[in-house]
């Protein structure tokens, strides 16, 4: 800590930063019109400084983590000094402005303290749609951006306080549901206003040169936390790799390769050997590959390390351009989720080599993001929503059912609403049996969910994961079982969808649509789960007792009431474990 600083102050003034953070969340989330930004909570706050350095994010969706800053970074050296009192700022190009894809839009409004600069207030949000070849536009077929919709570089939406009519009407045009869109940029922009108001009431209360000091104060605080918690980690090189399924029909599995290396207290992290970017939309620009590898290294750190930019300094990223990770234009980046998820948990493998109580097994690979279009009342109809997941088993513990991914702090949209709002109907929203991969701590089970279409020729897309690659178990532990799409299924005309769709499906009314996410890894050997666990699970009916037997080699006596045969389930995990010495774990 500097000379002179007063720690309490220091914690005070991070708190108040934090809480700045959420308060814009709350207001964006309370006056949205859209499920996903209103519902499924896709989208971020922030309060960032002068030289655009994230101060304190709100609680939301952590693969936005420093996100904000390559974007006012790009903001700040196109403007320099044009930047004046009463300006609101919009982007969503992630060549010309930094950003994410083209469904994140960014608002940024800059704060003055008289005519002096005194940070920026900033919101992001996933919108519903902003135009391309799909409705929600999430093209996984685009073959470049210019398929993909309405590309914005930085723009003044308002300059000296007076809206630029041009531009709303532009975006009201090119969009296919204005009322959603401009209704979710109203509520960033009052969410942008109250965050940069509350930053300024601050800094009158502090002063703008003791506020000016605690800043760069609080970034040198978490870097040096952050330094810390680093150098706890045994130096050395972890490698781990994994692949996305590929697209389409036949698709061509992508590569994602990480070399993490840690020495004393840095740590580097190397997509090198990634595969490189593809004719399709789920291209990876590199503020959000950098945001994967901050929220990777954030969530194995123990202490309570501020989330504001200076966290980030000890943390290198290594992307080698034209990759999957860090592509090039034109390459497509709509759906680019799929990859800073797995980004994530690629790197999570390597994790578990350095600090193994701290990493879950595999989880189910972030959200799948199905999409509905058609016409209600005359109008277009689009539905998406990020469909949440699971955890793997841990050290400690069960992987944990219906919880969001790292990467993305969102939620599942609720059924009523989703019925008030398009025409379908959810016949089934469960979770599936047998689904979360055996191990001494069992992983989270998979989630399932049926979409009865109630209208005529209904575009249904999606972008899901983890099939032909499901969630891998750690030490031991069992893989969890792949994700599944559906039409009609248990019909003569069931058929499968591929994991990522790259032309849109059309569905008649009365068609079914299913998707199952993946189910979560194990963690350890399951022939050491406590039986008792088991018993439990199936009491609960999270597991069969065919599954118990062949997965865990417990045996019941009886069915009613249950209870364990403890001789037979000893016989049983002997004879299992004799098949394992012989030729290697049974799943």
């Amino acid at each position: 800590m500097r000379e002179g600083i007063d720690p309490i102050r220091l914690e005070v003034l991070r708190n108040a930063f934090d809480t700045i953070a959420d308060e814009m969340a709350l207001i964006l989330m309370r006056t949205a019109y859209s499920a996903i930004v209103r519902d499924a909570m896709d989208f971020s706050t922030a309060i960032c400084d002068a030289q655009g350095r994230t101060l304190a994010q709100g609680l939301t969706t952590p693969l936005h983590l420093g996100s904000f800053y390559d974007a006012l970074s790009h903001l700040i050296r196109q403007y320099g000094h044009e930047t004046a009192p009463g300006d609101i700022f919009i982007a969503n190009d992630p060549y010309t402005a930094s950003s994410q894809h083209l469904p994140d839009i960014y608002i940024i409004h800059p704060v003055f303290a008289g005519d002096a600069l005194c940070g920026w207030s900033t919101t992001l949000a996933h919108h519903a749609d902003v135009g391309g070849i799909i409705p929600g536009s999430n093209a996984l077929g685009a073959k470049e951006i210019y398929q993909e919709g309405l590309r914005l570089p930085f723009l003044k939406l308002y300059e000296a306080g007076r809206l630029n009519h041009a531009i709303w009407k532009i975006i009201e045009t090119n969009v296919r549901v204005p009322d959603l869109v401009l209704g979710d940029l109203e509520a960033q922009i009052v969410g942008a206003r109250t965050g940069a108001d509350k930053l300024l009431d601050l800094v009158g209360t502090m002063g703008l040169s003791d506020y000016e000091h605690y800043v760069d104060v609080l970034h040198d605080y978490a870097e040096t936390l952050a330094r810390r918690e680093i150098a706890d980690i045994p130096d050395g090189l972890y490698r781990f790799e994994d692949e996305i399924d590929g697209l389409g029909e036949a698709p061509d599995p992508i590569r994602l390769r990480v070399a993490v290396t840690v020495v004393g207290d840095t740590v580097s992290i190397d997509w090198s050997g990634t595969s490189a970017q593809v004719e399709g939309g789920i291209n990876a620009p590199i503020p959000f590959t950098r945001a994967a590898a901050y929220t990777a290294i954030r969530s194995v750190m123990a202490s309570d390390v501020p989330n504001c930019h200076g966290y980030t300094r000890p943390i290198e990223v290594v992307a080698p351009a034209g990759t999957v990770v860090n592509p090039v234009e034109p390459a497509a980046c709509g759906a680019r989720g799929i990859t800073g998820f797995r980004m994530i948990d690629c790197l999570f493998g390597a994790l578990a080599q350095a600090c193994p109580d701290r990493v879950a097994a595999d989880g189910n690979g972030g959200s799948s993001l199905p999409t509905f279009a058609g016409r209600r009342d005359g109008r277009a109809s689009v539905f998406s929503e990020t469909l949440m997941g699971n955890w793997g088993g841990t050290a400690a513990h069960d992987g944990q059912d219906g919880v969001a991914h790292m990467g993305a702090n969102q939620s599942n949209v609720p059924v009523e609403l989703i019925e008030l709002d398009y025409p379908i109907r959810i016949e089934q929203y469960a979770l599936v049996p047998d689904t979360g991969g055996p191990g001494r701590h069992r992983g989270g089970l998979a989630i399932v969910r049926d979409y009865r279409m109630l209208a005529d020729d209904m575009l249904v897309s999606i972008r899901s994961d983890k099939r032909a690659f499901p969630p891998h178990g750690l030490f031991g532990g069992a893989a969890g079982e792949p994700s599944a799409s559906l039409i009609n299924p248990g019909t003569p005309g069931e058929r499968a969808v591929p994991v990522l769709v790259i032309d849109p499906i059309t569905l008649r009314r009365g068609d079914l649509f299913r998707h199952q996410l993946a189910g979560a890894g194990g963690h350890g050997s399951a022939l050491d789960r406590d039986p008792e666990a088991v018993l439990q699970d199936l009491v609960l009916g999270r597991v069969s007792v065919r599954h118990a037997e062949e997965a865990y080699g417990v045996v019941l006596e009886c069915l009613s009431p249950m209870r364990i045969d403890a001789a037979a389930t000893r016989d049983r995990r002997a004879t299992m474990r004799e098949a394992e010495a012989a030729s290697g774990p049974l799943a």
